[in-house]
């Protein structure tokens, strides 16, 4: 037995912004990708990967007797699966902000919810809220609180743009251009980063005011500039905005940067070889980097391990 596959997705702006409403930038990243599937004679990780999904079954049980209207799932067979020994097999890294739990979700909605919400015709902005509030309510398991943004990127395999919480929309980004020298990178930390303990932290400096106002008059109008030149191709703003939001980043949220990556971060602002952000929420896992030559950029991080995930 093997489902269909979903694949990871990388928010390329709005981490921690689009909680209090920024715009944010949602793409597939098809480089890593996981199904359910079941073996004869199951791995280690096969094993682990089962028992985890019992946990969560267990979960969506308690979920749909207390939300009922929501959603609402075969547990029959659902169960049925599991206890045959049904496992997530993907290659999306954990804890690395690439949506290893967002995957899992949407496959399990895709194989096992009923009255699934379709989306191969006319898909409409409640469409896409009533998915993203099921899938919320789903990841919350693995986070303690969820957009929903990362399975419903992972189940409809599309951009999707983030207006306001209320408001978002699936929507084309500039074709990739593999002659040029732009470029979108992950740089590998080395080290998983939990996402619980960043978004707690986040909300603990959230009570600051004037965090909250940095947030605001810097964080989020940068990350909505970025957004806006991206998605139309404004290159030369775009790098001029991404080195704002790169310097506001250092700034303000250092205990989400790894300690050995702060003079690199600084080293890319100084040198405009390359300028780095978050990947979600940070801690560890990818760091996302932006170049307007990748080769300078190549030559400034040879030291580190480095995924080019976009041309233009």
């Amino acid at each position: 037995m093997k489902g269909p596959l979903f694949y990871s997705k990388i928010l390329l702006f709005g981490e921690y912004g689009i909680i209090k409403d920024s715009k944010g930038l949602s793409i597939p990243y098809n480089f890593f990708k996981g199904a359910l599937k079941s073996d004869e004679n199951p791995s280690e990780e096969a094993k682990s990967s089962n028992k985890h999904l019992k946990s969560f079954v267990s979960y969506l049980e308690t979920l749909t007797l207390e939300q009922p209207k929501l959603v609402r799932f075969n547990f029959e067979a659902l169960k049925k699966d599991v206890a045959n020994g049904m496992y997530f097999d993907s290659s999306i890294p954990q804890g690395y902000g690439v949506g290893s739990s967002g995957a899992l979700v949407a496959a399990i909605y895709e194989q096992y919810a009923e009255n699934k919400v379709t989306v191969l015709e006319n898909l409409t902005r409640e469409k896409l809220l009533k998915l993203k509030s099921i899938f919320a309510a789903m990841e919350s398991f693995f986070h303690g609180k969820s957009s929903g943004l990362d399975p419903l990127n992972s189940y409809l395999s599309l951009p999707i743009l983030i207006n306001s919480q209320d408001n978002i929309e699936s929507t084309s980004i500039p074709s990739q251009n593999t002659e040029g020298k732009g470029a979108v990178f992950l740089l590998d930390s080395g080290s998983t980063g939990e996402t619980a303990p960043m978004v707690q932290l986040f909300m603990e400096k959230m009570k600051q005011e004037g965090f909250r106002k940095m947030l605001k008059t810097q964080f989020i109008k940068h990350t909505d500039a970025c957004v806006e030149d991206f998605v139309n191709g404004n290159v030369k703003s775009l790098f001029g905005n991404l080195k704002q939001l790169s310097h506001v980043v250092l700034d303000n949220f250092k205990p989400m940067i790894p300690s050995k990556f702060h003079q690199l971060w600084k080293n890319g602002i100084d040198t405009n070889d390359y300028y780095l952000k978050l990947c979600g929420s940070g801690g560890g896992g990818y760091i996302l980097g932006f170049a307007q030559d990748i080769d300078k950029a190549k030559s400034a991080l040879k030291d580190y391990n480095l995924e080019v995930v976009y041309n233009f």
